[in-house]
């Protein structure tokens, strides 16, 4: 086998426009190029790179996650992050790697797609961050 990179997460949206708005407006994700499928949907890019691709699926499927529990992106900036979160009222779960290693954010999209930020162990705290 010779996988060299994750290349996509796909998700589902039944009102594509919140969650353009909570991947590009609150997250820092931009729409970009994508093929004309016969079905409407954004790719949304980090940089150059369409990592996550949105399907409009109307209705939701009733079991949302199924066997994957989330999909995980590298990110910048926690204190910028955590309080977009905050201001919004998306609830999250900050977790720092045993020993100062990595934080991880946890948190859900507007669907129910569970989603995790890894920062750098050098990325300074969150204000109030209280270690555990």
């Amino acid at each position: 086998m010779s996988v060299q990179d994750m290349n996509h997460f796909t998700i589902l949206s039944d009102d594509l426009e919140k969650t353009r708005h909570f991947y590009c407006d609150l997250l820092g994700f931009k729409v970009g190029p994508r093929p004309p499928f016969q079905f409407p949907g954004w790719w949304l890019y980090a940089d150059k790179t369409p990592i996550l691709h949105v399907i409009y699926r109307n209705p939701l499927p009733a079991e949302r996650a199924g066997v994957l529990d989330h999909m995980a992106f590298s990110a910048t900036d926690l204190p910028g992050v955590v309080k977009t979160l905050q201001r919004e009222g998306i609830a999250y779960e900050l977790r720092r790697i045993a020993g100062g290693g990595i934080w991880q954010l946890f948190f859900h999209d507007p669907h129910g797609a569970k989603v995790e930020f890894d920062f750098a162990a050098e990325e300074p705290a969150p204000e109030g961050y209280v270690e555990a």
